[in-house]
């Protein structure tokens, strides 16, 4: 029996098992939401099917035997958080498909690539400022990487330096990611609806453009010291410049591109005037750009859309609705955590997030983690004066700065190959250690002490 065959049958076999036991405290829907999502979170484990299809099977579970309403398990479609995903993957496509992108891009290596340690940190800044045009991390790194690839192809570069070139774009995305509430929209927003505080974009960057930049500064210090080069970096502009001029003049798609992405970047800067949430602007403008006067994007682009993505999010934001609905968070918060909430905020942060590591490190997936951890932490830490947003923060932190294995993080598991980023395992349990200290220094010494000064915690 293979790995995934072997999965699905122990998470059928837990679920059932959690049914039957007699669990003092939890009433019956409860009991049923925690059987079912203990199934679902081992099939994700062990990979037992794509996560589209475990998410919908989830879903059928809680509806078919009435764990809870179609509209608390749906909650998610009712808010923007969805909305944001669906206008971002647009908006990527479209920047991609214009040109826009890698022409932004080749103007930037160009300037600024000229060794081993220029292109890191290029791609590094060049990361930070595509996440601003492009809301997704992976159209973004493979549209970094190509250029990257340009760049390697016009210089005299070993093998290995190359690897370590293609590790570094999607190696970046990671932290780098958590600077704009736009720079993942998938995970960021999860982080902010699971608090249930509301947060636009200037208030994640207020929060989190600080700590973020502090833990992208020491993702970049620490990979040049684990990836020193191993020969020396000669690039030719001349040759870069011709490809850059290949691509001839700005066309009417980049224009209008670079229109209504400039549009959206007002809009999101300027929430706290207008009051339009950042997901309803960025479906808005998705849609605009789709429409006769738009001319940027075709009935074809909606493929952009994952689907399966769509519907594993779907699940892993009913695990806390139902989960609070049904009273299985709060059970699970006393069951499973202490008696009493640490009244040191640095104790506080540091179980929050050792908590949140492990479970990240046991289950893989970000969203998996946050969707389960979150709502138990918001429970154990009610009436202490936290903020709500505080501790979905840290445990947002816990899971989206820190990876070990290519699977604990999507972003580094898409530029896993030859045909990708050229990199393997190896490459990410050497970073992953080092991501472990990273993301342990920037709550703890960054996030906690910004905080206070803020006033969030």
């Amino acid at each position: 029996m293979d790995k995934k065959k072997a999965g699905f049958l122990f998470g059928v076999a837990a679920g059932i098992f959690i049914w039957l036991l007699p669990l003092a405290g939890l009433e019956e829907n409860g009991k049923k939401c925690l059987a079912f999502t203990a199934t679902a979170v081992i099939w994700w484990a062990f990979q037992t099917a794509p996560s589209g299809y475990v998410g919908g099977a989830y879903v059928a579970l809680l509806l078919i035997f009435g764990v809870a309403e179609p509209s608390v398990v749906f909650r998610s479609w009712t808010g923007p958080t969805m909305y944001l995903i669906v206008g971002a993957y647009l908006i990527a496509g479209a920047v991609k498909k214009s040109g826009l992108g890698e022409r932004i891009a080749y103007a930037f290596m160009i300037r600024f690539v000229r060794s081993y340690r220029g292109l890191i940190v290029s791609i590094f800044a060049l990361t930070a400022v595509m996440s601003l045009l492009i809301p997704n991390p992976w159209p973004r790194a493979m549209l970094i990487l190509s250029v990257v690839s340009a760049v390697i192809a016009c210089a005299d570069l070993k093998k290995e330096d190359a690897v370590k070139a293609g590790f570094c774009v999607f190696a970046a995305s990671v932290p780098v990611s958590m600077i704009f509430l736009t720079g993942d929209s998938t995970i960021n927003p999860l982080a902010v609806s699971s608090s249930g505080v509301s947060c636009g974009f200037f208030s994640w960057f207020l929060y989190m453009g600080f700590p973020a930049f502090a833990a992208s500064v020491l993702t970049c210090i620490v990979f040049l010291f684990l990836f020193p080069p191993a020969g020396n970096l000669i690039v030719r502009v001349e040759e870069m410049r011709k490809r850059q001029k290949a691509l001839g003049a700005l066309s009417t798609g980049e224009k209008r591109t670079a229109v209504w992405l400039a549009a959206a970047i007002v809009c999101w800067l300027t929430e706290s005037f207008h009051g339009v949430g950042v997901g309803w602007v960025t479906l808005g403008i998705a849609m605009l750009m789709g429409m006769p006067f738009g001319g940027v994007l075709t009935a074809e682009d909606w493929s952009q859309v994952p689907v399966n993505l769509l519907a594993f999010f779907t699940a892993a934001t009913a695990i806390g609705g139902v989960g609070e609905a049904t009273g299985m968070n709060a059970w699970a918060a006393g069951a499973l955590l202490p008696s009493a909430v640490p009244s040191n905020a640095f104790v506080l942060a540091l179980v929050v997030a050792g908590i949140s590591m492990v479970l990240h490190m046991c289950l893989g997936s970000v969203v998996t983690v946050m969707g389960i951890a979150i709502p138990a932490f918001l429970s154990f830490t009610e009436g202490s004066g936290v903020s709500p947003l505080a501790i979905s923060l840290i445990v947002y932190t816990a899971c989206a700065c820190h990876y070990i294995l290519p699977f604990h993080h999507l972003n580094v598991l898409v530029g896993v190959g030859e045909e990708n980023g050229g990199y393997t395992q190896k490459e990410c349990v050497r970073m992953g250690l080092g991501m472990t200290g990273i993301t342990l220094v920037t709550i703890l010494c960054v996030e906690i002490p910004w905080w206070k000064f803020l006033g969030l915690i």
